[in-house]
């Protein structure tokens, strides 16, 4: 079971990565550099909701995971 729940916390790291970096930028940045000014979606506004949405609940299942499995009780 914890070497599940270990496979499971570790995914969900790696699929938290990829959906912070998938964020639009708030500010120029790096991104001012190559101005590329093009959406990948129609809705910006609505495309921008559900990717919090989905970055909140895998932040919330991979720290539930990481207290679980550091606190040793499975």
């Amino acid at each position: 079971m914890s070497s599940i729940l270990t496979w499971i916390w570790a995914l969900s790291g790696i699929l938290l990565i990829l959906l912070v970096l998938l964020h639009s930028p708030k500010g120029d940045g790096m991104g001012g550099i190559a101005a590329s000014g093009s959406s990948m979606f129609t809705s910006a506004s609505s495309a921008e909701a559900s990717l919090n949405k989905a970055t909140w609940t895998v932040l919330i299942i991979f720290l539930l995971l990481a207290v679980v499995l550091s606190a040793g009780w499975i």
